[in-house]
């Protein structure tokens, strides 16, 4: 195999494994953000910015 034909080789698998790597990664951190476990703690966190615990007048 030449050089020229291992980089053609590596260029096209690369591309889609690429894409397949990105495709998983997004699977596992929906799956992970939908997990039913983890809606109290992403309730929390969603609530955070709402929540004015000072209420002293904003510069």
């Amino acid at each position: 195999m030449s050089d020229y034909e291992l980089y053609v080789f590596l260029r096209v698998w690369g591309g889609s494994g690429g894409l397949v790597l990105i495709f998983v990664l997004f699977l596992i951190f929906s799956g992970y953000a939908l997990w039913p476990a983890n809606r109290d703690k992403f309730d929390h966190l969603a609530r955070l910015p709402l929540d004015d615990d000072d209420a002293g007048p904003r510069p």
